[in-house]
């Protein structure tokens, strides 16, 4: 037989073409987010693209912060996206850097750029720089300071660094043509001032490099041999190109356009996120309803879950967009057979079992996960009065409804046949006790086949149960609706958190922050890393048990 053909995307083969020609030795990718706000689901496929392809073709990875913007860098912004990173399983071993250790260098390139007659300080206001760059369809205008000699460009750049102009007062921009189709080409800005304290320089700089001329050096300097990027930043290529052209590398970086990773219905904008975060409509840019990486994370995905969804993507040049629900399939596959499948009762009503000793507390065998034997078993207790979910009885019940009613046996999981034989009302019309009988011959696992029942229902223990939290989440755009209303702010869903409090099997109030279990009926639940305490944790739903999400037949 023949090898399989594997198929490869069009990084992969631009990137085999390279090494087979002999352009590059080895390959060397980086992820090079700004630290002005936390990832979102959309970097993880950059991170994790760039990473698979330096592990498969045996290169190096860069993790690089491009941290030439002061003006929205925090340093709770870098330490975020590190532990990112880290928990997706990206490794930058020893290769981290900031763009900012390059600012001596980024300075001399200038410098240099200057000295050849092709860069030039210009003193036109930034609206006048707005004018003069024409449209896409007229070209631009040439600056009046365009011409000024290389001697005079040298000093007014010395003196943009010695701090002697204000913000905005001048700028160093590119020579190049005024009159490019492409726009990004018409003497771009390359430095501005500001007057800003930097979270890594200080003080040290009162200039600062655009991120097009800045984003090339570092390429360069890094010795990186595959830029790659999301499909806005094909139009800035030529830019790139031009600055590793004439800064004169010997080994130029080329950059390769993919598309980006869209989620439908969700915020991804940090402006948004940020916004979100300050009108406390979410706890945090780890909130479980965003899908920032933190928050994926406290919700309770897991790293193999991502890495399944952005291999299910794949790699591509068209734009498009991905339904939540694939993301949400992922973790359910990821998790079905690794995590315990315990009883929780979310909306509790008592079931009473008049004819168990009153006093009586045993223990019955349990699977941990029926799919998986390797999870085990374990004990849980049992006595005479349960909490059951309130939806598992009716009074009056439809046709086809196999649950708890007036005359109905049901098994109850692990245990017994139960028999309803009344309930009790409060003054209101709610339910709020329901009687019954068991059988003591239709103990789980004996063996009973005497009759069959239809139903079979879960419950915990009223004398052993623990109370806990659970938050149950919702998307936070109203889906019908779409993410942005008429006047470009978000379309919120004003359900999209409901907080309640449950009862759960004693073992899982000793769940540790990020452990996860299957919740039987109602999903996969997560201890949230933030709220839980010893003893009293509070449960995230991860997602729901049922999806109509199905994956594409493969042709």
């Amino acid at each position: 037989m023949g090898e399989e053909t594997v198929s490869k995307n069009f990084i992969e083969q631009i990137i085999e073409k390279d090494l087979a020609e002999g352009k590059y030795d080895t390959i060397c990718t980086r992820f090079p987010p700004e630290p002005n706000g936390y990832l979102h689901i959309g970097h993880a496929k950059a991170i994790l693209l760039n990473y698979g392809l330096a592990q498969k073709y045996h290169g190096k990875f860069n993790m690089r912060f491009d941290d030439t913007n002061p003006t929205k860098e925090r340093v709770e912004f870098v330490e975020s996206i590190k532990a990112d990173i880290k928990w997706l399983g990206a490794d930058w071993e020893d290769r981290l850097f900031f763009a900012s250790n390059y600012f001596d260098q980024m300075y001399e390139a200038a410098v240099k750029l200057i000295k050849k007659g092709k860069a030039y300080v210009c003193d036109l206001t930034p609206e006048q720089i707005r004018e003069y760059r024409g449209t896409l369809t007229e070209p631009g205008k040439e600056s009046p300071y365009r011409n000024r000699s290389i001697e005079e460009n040298l000093e007014l750049f010395e003196a943009m660094k010695d701090g002697k102009y204000a913000d905005g007062e001048k700028v160093l921009r590119a020579k190049i043509d005024m009159a490019s189709p492409n726009i990004n080409m018409r003497d771009p800005i390359i430095y501005r001032v500001a007057h800003m304290t930097h979270h890594n320089t200080g003080d040290k700089w009162c200039i600062y490099p655009m991120y097009d001329f800045a984003h090339p050096i570092e390429d360069a300097i890094e010795g990186v041999t595959h830029s790659i990027c999301t499909l806005e930043f094909e139009d800035h290529r030529p830019l790139y190109d031009w600055v590793v052209r004439e800064l004169e590398y010997p080994h130029p970086p080329k950059q390769i356009e993919f598309a980006k990773l869209y989620l439908t219905n969700v915020v991804t904008g940090k402006r948004y996120i940020k916004k979100l975060v300050e009108e406390g409509i979410v706890d945090g840019w780890d909130d479980p309803r965003l899908v920032s990486i933190a928050a994926l994370r406290r919700r309770g995905f897991t790293p193999e879950s991502i890495k399944m969804f952005v291999d299910l993507c794949g790699v591509s040049k068209a734009q498009s967009s991905v339904d939540y629900a694939m993301l949400e399939y992922c973790i359910r596959e990821d998790l079905k057979l690794k995590r315990p499948r315990m009883m929780a009762v979310l909306d509790p009503v008592k079931l009473i079992i008049d004819n168990y000793p009153e006093d009586q507390i045993e223990y019955l065998e349990a699977d941990n996960n029926l799919e998986n034997e390797s999870l085990g078993k374990r004990q849980v207790p049992f006595g005479r009065e349960l909490y059951i979910d309130r939806e598992d009885f009716m009074e009056n019940p439809p046709k086809k409804y196999f649950r708890l009613f007036p005359g109905n046996e049901v098994r109850l999981m692990n245990a017994y046949f139960v028999k309803c034989t009344g309930f009790e009302k409060d003054e209101n019309g709610n339910v709020t006790e329901i009687h019954c009988t068991y059988d003591p011959e239709t103990k789980c696992g004996t063996g009973f086949t005497g009759r069959k029942v239809k139903g079979t229902i879960h419950w915990v223990a009223a004398k052993t149960a623990k109370k806990v939290t659970v938050r149950l989440y919702e998307n936070i755009i109203d889906e019908s609706k779409g993410v942005y209303n008429e006047d470009g702010s978000l379309n919120l869903n004003p359900n999209s958190l409901t907080v309640k409090e449950c009862f759960v099997e004693p073992a899982l109030a000793e769940a540790k922050p990020y452990e996860s279990f299957q919740f039987v009926r109602q999903g996969y639940f997560c201890a949230d890393v933030r709220d839980s305490k010893e003893g009293a944790p509070v449960f995230n739903r991860i997602v729901a048990l049922k999806s109509s999400f199905r994956l594409p037949k493969q042709q």
